[in-house]
């Protein structure tokens, strides 16, 4: 009898060390699948094109360029909700300084850079015509840059004396710094030369004035014109997507970019001036009025 309880005994500690032994072998080898669902594999996964980025982006200058950043804000929303761009339409000198001094992340020049702006660089992210226009009751359908030049300078100074109606011709621009005043004046020739009755400080006054004048001719953004006043043809050639990305219109400039060149930009900043100028954002810049340089 004795013996057969012992028997038993040893076959229960037997029973009980197999099972300990199984138990420890499963452990080991389920181990690897637990970790193969692990937040760590998961992502490496996610592309890095797809990070979500945060933070605001401040840009300041060019006012010829604010239809083109109110597309470029709005669309960058769907692509990146979490990243605020700021405006600020205080003109293209002051847009260079800005990128120069660090107080705006991105400046915005409607210009290229001249010799003496150091310390930064400029990107083009679009092309833009500049539109010379009357008001809608002039006559006037065409003028050469020639015409144009002389209209500025006050060289001609009668509307009748290029096919227009008698009156005295009012010459309306914008003020010393603009980005379209200077690439007006420079490819006009007319260099410190102008006669302005006018100096404005933003697109939508010149507009406004040429718009409220049958005697006034002025420059503009052609992003920013409208059917308030009559934009005429240069040499013939009218100012369109077309014409000025093939360089047929005489008149037209960049629209630039300005960042500095020693200060590094943000994550949001610099992801914001590669989607501006890829090709992603071109259908954006076209409904603004520009045209996209990115194929």
């Amino acid at each position: 009898m004795k013996k057969r309880t012992l028997a038993l005994m040893l076959s229960a500690a037997l029973c009980v060390g197999l099972l300990a032994g199984c138990g420890g072998t499963g452990d080991t080898t389920q181990s690897p699948a637990g970790n193969s669902n692990s937040p760590a594999v998961t992502e490496s996964e996610t592309p890095d094109d797809n990070t979500q980025l945060s933070g605001t982006v401040n840009t300041n200058g060019s006012t010829s360029m604010e239809s083109v950043m109110g597309y470029l804000t709005e669309g960058y929303k769907e692509v990146q909700p979490g990243v605020t761009i700021g405006y600020t339409g205080s003109g293209s000198s002051a847009g260079v300084t800005g990128a120069q001094d660090g107080t705006c992340d991105i400046g915005l020049a409607s210009r290229d850079l001249k010799d003496d702006e150091t310390g930064v660089k400029a990107i083009t992210v679009a092309k833009d015509g500049i539109a010379i226009i009357v008001n809608p009751q002039n006559p006037v359908a065409d003028l050469s840059v020639e015409q144009i030049a002389a209209l500025a300078t006050g060289e001609i100074t009668n509307w009748s004396e290029v096919g227009g109606n008698d009156g005295e011709v009012v010459f309306i621009g914008r003020e010393a710094g603009s980005g379209t005043r200077d690439g007006f004046e420079s490819i006009t020739g007319t260099e410190d030369a102008c006669k302005y009755q006018n100096e404005l400080t933003s697109t939508g006054e010149v507009i406004a004035n040429v718009a409220s004048n049958p005697n006034a001719i002025g420059y503009a953004s052609l992003s920013a014109v409208d059917e308030t006043v009559k934009a005429i043809t240069v040499g013939g050639v009218a100012p369109t997507e077309e014409t000025v990305l093939d360089g047929s219109y005489a008149i037209q400039r960049n629209f630039n970019f300005i960042v500095s060149e020693s200060a590094e930009l943000s994550d949001a900043a610099q992801a914001f001036i590669e989607w501006a100028t890829s090709a992603e954002a071109a259908d954006l810049i076209v409904g603004a009025g520009a045209v996209p340089v990115a194929e």
